[in-house]
């Protein structure tokens, strides 16, 4: 029995990049023998196994056949006799081919020791173009390792693959997830440029195959940290049409691929109201109580900061520079305060069960309390009378 460690960990390393997970191949061994070793099998599809001690995953060498169209349409095979080279072969890229065994010799069969050198994205053999996950891999890997390109050849077979409908077997949920993964590394616009350099794009999101005006700001919501549903908001914003079109666009999209609701929320709002907020600081009180009111600021804040983030992006500031280089995020914030300061119990507690005026009242004293904090000259005015 042989122990080799494979993808991802060995491509890294071999980078130079911090290693998170490892993944192990093991030769020559049964399940049987395996469990004897005291690993637990945890594998549904093939045979994998968890360490003993260290619980890592552990799965037998294995080759596979294509039965049916989509990435599930697998028959697997794992033997003792299952060489290493096979097990390789059967993988994605070149550079997540090479495998590592416990001495520290690499065994690099299908040259990607040789693509990593040249910054290439290879597919390791024909059977690349039956599992159409691969072609959202690898513009995943793009948009981690921005200084890697595709192979020509290797775009070439995606593009065959999008041709004769590979693609439209993938479910909505590993569409999302490889999205979504792709969407939070350091340049997401180069996973979209991927997809649709190979026609991907088009099958998967044709709202977004038009065109690519928003990709920099795309990137720079990455360069800046911030967390997936603002890029998703980013991702998915179109200044163009009426609000109702706008969100029409957005809600299609959301149920297609079934995403998250704290993503689809935080994308309606940003592109309901983002010329509310980008401009902000030419609105009354009552305009912005009322901004306030239906982004559900008052019960979620940190939702409403980051739709006010999220069109930050859009509109292109340098976040690096300063705060004032945005005012009206510091304007809403100290508005949404102001709001928020307002004491409804006790409001509500002077005019009994009335339920009606109560509402009212309410409403009535946050547009005084955010006009209060206007005319007193602090953040908000300090930002109105820096725009006056």
């Amino acid at each position: 029995m042989q122990i080799y460690t494979v993808g991802g960990a060995v491509r890294d390393a071999l980078l130079g990049l911090p290693v998170k997970d490892r993944d192990y191949v093991v030769v020559g061994a049964t399940p049987e023998a395996m469990v004897a070793l005291g690993y637990t099998p945890v594998g549904k599809d093939f045979p994998v196994f968890l360490h003993p001690k260290t619980h890592e995953e552990y799965a037998l060498a294995r080759t596979e056949r294509k039965t049916a169209p989509g990435y599930r349409g697998f028959v697997f095979h794992a033997a003792g006799d299952v060489t290493l080279e096979q097990d390789l072969v059967r993988r994605d890229l070149t550079i997540n081919a090479i495998a590592q065994a416990v001495d520290g010799t690499l065994v690099d069969p299908y040259g990607g020791r040789a693509d990593l050198a040249a910054k290439l994205f290879r597919h390791v053999s024909a059977a690349f173009a039956e599992d159409p996950v691969r072609i959202l891999r690898v513009a995943r890997f793009a948009a981690r390792f921005t200084g890697f390109s595709v192979a020509p050849d290797t775009n070439l077979l995606m593009q065959n693959m999008v041709a004769t409908g590979e693609v439209d077997a993938l479910v909505p949920e590993r569409v999302w997830q490889e999205l979504a993964r792709g969407l939070m590394e350091q340049q997401p616009s180069r996973m979209l440029d991927v997809l649709r350099d190979c026609g991907a794009l088009a099958r998967l999101l044709p709202e977004l195959d038009a065109g690519g005006a928003l990709m920099p700001l795309l990137d720079q919501a990455a360069q800046q940290g911030v967390a997936l549903p603002l890029r998703v908001a980013v991702l998915l914003h179109d200044p163009a049409g009426d609000a109702a079109a706008r969100k029409q666009r957005v809600d299609a999209i959301a149920i297609r691929l079934k995403m998250p609701v704290e993503c689809r929320d935080l994308a309606v709002m940003v592109t309901r109201d983002y010329h509310a907020v980008a401009g902000a600081l030419a609105l009354s009180a009552e305009a912005i109580v009322s901004l306030i009111e239906r982004s559900d600021g008052l019960r979620k804040p940190q939702r409403f900061a980051d739709m006010v983030m999220a069109v930050r992006c859009l509109v292109a500031v340098n976040d690096a520079r300063s705060a004032d280089d945005f005012p009206q995020a510091a304007f809403l914030a100290d508005a949404l305060e102001a709001a928020r300061g307002v004491p409804a119990g006790v409001i509500a507690a002077g005019l009994g069960a009335q339920s009606q005026a109560i509402a009212q009242a309410v409403r009535i004293a946050r547009v005084a309390a955010v006009a209060r904090r206007l005319e007193a000259g602090g953040p908000i005015g300090a930002a109105s009378q820096r725009n006056n």
